[in-house]
């Protein structure tokens, strides 16, 4: 006869799946943080940075999705 053991997961199935979920939100949140300040800086702020309008225009216009 075979011994069949039932265990209770302190985890649900997907807790992991949920968890990488909200890490991907909360990349994207960032993201889209980040390239709103991008598109506000000033030309000076730009310059100090040495970044140019058209790298600041080109970074804030991709989708938050986007790395």
């Amino acid at each position: 006869m075979a011994n069949i053991s039932l265990h209770h997961s302190s985890q649900a199935p997907l807790a992991g799946s949920f968890t990488a979920f909200g890490q991907i939100l909360a990349t994207w949140r960032e993201r889209a943080r980040q390239r709103r300040e991008l598109a506000n800086l000033d030309y000076r702020t730009m310059r100090d940075l040495g970044i140019s309008p058209t790298d600041v225009q080109f970074e804030a216009n991709k989708p938050f999705w986007r790395s």
